[in-house]
């Protein structure tokens, strides 16, 4: 079922829209989230939660890119979720790892100003992903939106681990600049 067929029973207020969403996203969600929490309990209670959240926000809200917007809001709370579990006692610090790499590249969004400024920030990293290879830019998103470890990089990928944290430490640098 296509996405605009499955927000129509979003707004239809029909159940079987989360049945659908599951089916077609559930295993993406899921990665997403068990790569930010390392446990598997945890994540499918986020994926569970993700679902409950577009419910609630669909209707009014009818996103463009549903599955972009599925994914944000799984990897939202898979961050909570860390939060509230800690990094040393779940995933070894992974989580943390990831945060504190792009902590020069992000500003903090503790405040409305500093929304404004995330705001642009986004941009920016949208821009900047669209002037890279496709292959730097599926690294990218799948280290730092994602989660993925740099084992599982050095598997999706085929490369060594200096490789990987090379890529990813010269795709750092050109987002800084």
């Amino acid at each position: 079922m296509d996405d605009a067929a499955i927000l129509d029973l979003f707004f239809a207020r029909e159940e079987i829209a989360l049945e659908h969403t599951r089916h077609k996203y559930g295993g993406r969600l899921l990665f997403t989230a068990n790569n930010i929490l390392h446990n598997s309990e945890d994540a499918e209670e986020c994926v569970s939660d993700t679902l409950l959240k577009a419910w609630q926000n669909i209707p009014p809200e009818r996103p463009e890119r549903f599955g972009a917007f599925l994914a944000k809001v799984a990897r939202n709370i898979s961050l909570n979720k860390w939060q509230a579990n800690t990094a040393a006692k779940r995933g070894g610090g992974e989580t943390q790892l990831l945060l504190d790499e792009l902590e020069g590249c992000i500003p903090d969004t503790s405040n409305l100003a500093q929304e404004y400024e995330a705001l642009l920030v986004t941009q920016s990293i949208n821009a900047f992903l669209g002037g890279v290879d496709k292959t730097s830019r599926v690294a990218f998103v799948q280290r730092y939106f994602h989660g993925e470890s740099i084992a599982g990089m050095m598997d999706q990928f085929g490369v060594s681990m200096i490789k990987v944290k090379s890529k990813t430490f010269r795709l750092r640098k050109k987002l800084r600049v």
